[in-house]
């Protein structure tokens, strides 16, 4: 029997004087250089990650064409989630073009950096949205809990769009929220047919958090999705606010040590294959 590939399902590159990442500034101190496909290589090869997924960190498209080539030159990365204006007159046009590139594999509106939680509601959306469905393209939620309910009535008006949750929608670990953050997370898993990406908790913990400090809420993430909907990724560089990437798979491995094989073979690598139509 084939053993499944390890696969980081969400990890960043970039190369500042592009400079269309509005968010990255020097504050950012620990992340504020060019990071390129090898640097995450270096950092996910030791334990065994063979491919990965490279996913948009600036909103534009430049930025997505730019990530597609990366694809291009480098074969562990799988797939790429980029970036579309979907308020464009010819969204679904730009959409149908991009996923004519192989690894294209998703879509990521910058949610959590939009003033207004219910964005992705406005009818001007539904068919760029409508576009990524036919295209058979993922929809990555970069959210935070008061997106929740928005998603879950987008989810039940797009049944055929394919959708991921990133980062567990970020919960303020560092504050202790729980709610309304672990029922939006429970209504999601219960409600619809999305996934969710075990990533991002470490961030959100603050800097150098104490081992086990995000385990009630990525306990919760599993219990609410089951090992089949949960897919892991790093967030590094991102995760350097944080702490390392040892750190993170080692917390994960943790989290994950009282599932059977199979379902610990599903969450490292299996259930990204399948969200992303990988390989």
């Amino acid at each position: 029997m084939t053993a499944i590939a390890k696969i980081d399902a969400h990890f960043h590159c970039w190369q500042l004087a592009r400079g269309d990442y509005g968010w990255l500034t020097p504050a950012l101190a620990p992340i504020y250089r060019d990071v390129a496909v090898a640097d995450w290589q270096a950092q996910s090869a030791p334990h065994g990650v063979t491919g990965g997924v490279l996913v948009q960190a600036a909103p534009t498209e430049a930025e997505t064409q730019f990530l597609l080539a990366q694809a291009d030159q480098n074969p562990a990365v799988l797939g790429v989630v980029g970036w579309v204006d979907m308020l464009a007159a010819d969204a679904p046009a730009r959409i149908e073009k991009l996923a004519g590139h192989p690894r294209l594999k998703g879509l990521r509106p910058m949610l959590q950096d939009i003033a207004d939680a219910e964005w992705i509601l406005q009818p001007a959306v539904a068919p760029a949205l409508r576009a990524m469905a036919d295209c058979g393209l993922v929809f990555d939620a970069l959210v935070k809990s008061a997106h929740l309910p928005h998603i879950l009535t987008l989810a039940g008006r797009h049944p055929d769009l394919r959708m991921v949750i990133d980062h567990c929608a970020k919960p303020g670990i560092a504050a202790g929220e729980w709610q309304p953050w672990a029922d939006g997370i429970a209504r999601m898993a219960t409600e619809t047919g999305a996934m969710c990406k075990l990533s991002g908790l470490m961030t959100e913990a603050g800097p150098r958090p104490q081992p086990g400090a995000v385990r009630r809420w990525g306990e919760h993430v599993l219990k609410s999705f089951g090992a089949d909907r949960v897919v892991w990724g790093s967030d590094w560089p991102v995760l350097e606010l944080a702490g390392t990437y040892a750190q993170w798979w080692s917390e994960a491995r943790q989290l994950l040590a009282g599932l059977d094989k199979a379902g610990q073979a599903a969450v490292m690598g299996g259930n990204a294959m399948g969200l992303y139509r990988l390989g």
